[in-house]
Order: structure tokens, then sequence, then C-alpha cells
């Protein structure tokens, strides 16, 4: 059976720009019927999200999004894990905490650039504990310095001289084995992003396979055609689940991105 589903979205809990009961009222509107919260890092948000669902007859599952240290692009998703589990809190907390250690680090690198920000207005901007890039991109637009949160992106924030400042990220495979070590399911994010040849995504695919990898985010905005059947190949041959998402953070953020409805098959997940 399928459902209208969209798996891969974000709240004010880390760099979204609609709170969890908001964007669960939007994904009711888009006539959602299955929707994971899945912010970076955190499952703060995911209390108020569930329960919103409840109150609108839309189901909400407990996801996360995890960055891995391996690749810039390498992103695991988690769904339906207990959010009680010492190791996944744990991890979580490690990942906060290196996110506010690189805040400051990340002022002092936009000012060797000429872009001066102060920490206040980012924090005012984030308006939660997870101060990720994408604040830094919107004080960037306030100020002036570039005129689209893309553009500060591309000559700020997603750059190889960026990286020397990067925060802590754990491997890919320890993404992996936490959500499933907290009872849940793992994918693997936006393969697209990973700009590697088919080849290199694939041996990437069977790894994570072997550490508990349970499905590919094959539906994604961003996917050509091509890919995405290639997406749905790998899927196939190394015997993965097929999700999907929008990566919706809010057209403040990502203009040009809606929440997804796509026609999903969940019952292992559901």
């Amino acid at each position: 059976m399928q459902v209208r589903a969209d798996l891969h979205t974000h709240s004010t809990a880390s760099d979204g720009q609609y709170a969890p009961a908001e964007l669960v009222q939007l994904a009711k509107k888009r006539a959602v019927q299955v929707l994971a919260l899945t912010d970076h890092d955190t499952i703060a948000g995911l209390e108020e999200a569930i329960c919103a669902g409840e109150e609108m007859d839309l189901q909400v599952l407990r996801g996360i999004e995890l960055s891995a240290k391996e690749n810039r692009g390498l992103h695991i998703l988690g769904y339906c894990f207990d959010c009680e589990t010492p190791a996944l809190l744990d991890l979580c907390e490690k990942l906060r905490e290196g996110r506010e250690e690189r805040k400051y680090r990340l002022i002092d690198f936009l000012r060797e650039k000429g872009a001066i920000l102060s920490l206040d207005e980012v924090e005012e901007i984030a308006g939660g504990d997870i101060i990720a890039r994408p604040h830094f991109a919107q004080a960037l637009v306030r100020r002036g310095y570039v005129a689209t949160v893309r553009e500060a992106f591309d000559r700020y924030l997603d750059t190889e001289e960026y990286q020397r400042i990067e925060r802590f990220k754990p491997s890919a495979c320890a993404c992996v084995e936490a959500i499933c070590g907290a009872g849940g399911k793992a994918a693997l994010a936006h393969p697209y992003q990973l700009k590697l040849s088919d080849e290199r995504v694939e041996t990437i695919v069977k790894e994570l396979a072997g550490c508990g990898l349970a499905a590919i985010e094959c539906y994604y905005p961003e996917h050509t055609p091509a890919q995405t059947k290639f997406y749905l190949h790998l899927a196939e041959k190394y015997g993965l689940h097929v999700t999907g998402g929008s990566d919706f953070h809010g057209e403040r953020i990502k203009p040009d991105t809606a929440i997804a409805t796509l026609p999903l098959h969940l019952d292992w997940l559901l």
C-alpha cells in the first residue's frame, strides 16, 4: 500500500524556518499522510511534531539526519528509533557540542573574509540550541554581503577553505550503527550530494549495507531521472528499501523546495 509521504524535513529545532508544529500544519495542507521530521543532529523537535500530528490526524515519524565525516555530502537519515537510547543521545550531545565550538571559529573565518557578523545576530536568527550554517547564511544575506542563501554557501560556507574549521562528525558506519542500536532504520540521504562516480557510490552503499543500512533516499528534488534510476537499481541490488523526501527547510532558506507528497511503500516503517 502506498502513502503520500515526505521523509526528509527540517524545523527550527535545527536549521529549518518553521517550528515543528507549523511544519506539520504545512504538511497537512499539502495532503501528506506520513511525515518524518529529520532535524540535523537533534531530536528536540520530535515531541512537538508528533503531538501536532496526532491533533491533525497526520502520522509523524521520529527522525534525525546525521552528517558523516568521510564526505561533505554523506548524510544518514534515521527513522522510528527509541529517543531514550543513551548511545544516540550521547552522539547528539557530542554533535551539539561540536556545533557550539564551531560557531566561534566560523565568526572568525567570516571576519577573515571581510564579512563581519556578530554571534548575537546569528543566534537570534537560529532561535534555538542548534546553530547551523543556514543561520550564518541568513545573517550574511541580512547584512548585504550576499544576495541569497545559496550565494552565501557558494562564496563562504561550502568551500574547500571552509573545511579547516569543520566540526566533529562520526563515521557513516557509526551513524548507521547508532540508529540501528536505538531500534531504528537508517537510510542514505540524497546520494547525488556525494558528487562521486556511480562506482564509488555503489561501494559506499555496499559498505553501509554491511553496517545495517536499511534504505536509500532515491527520490529527491535534485536527482535527475538517470540518478533516480541508478539509486533504485542499487536499492534492489542490495536489498534496501526506497525512501524519498524534499529536504524542506522553508522558503526563506530553500525557496524552490516545497514539502513533497511522494507515493512510497512504507510497510517496513509503519
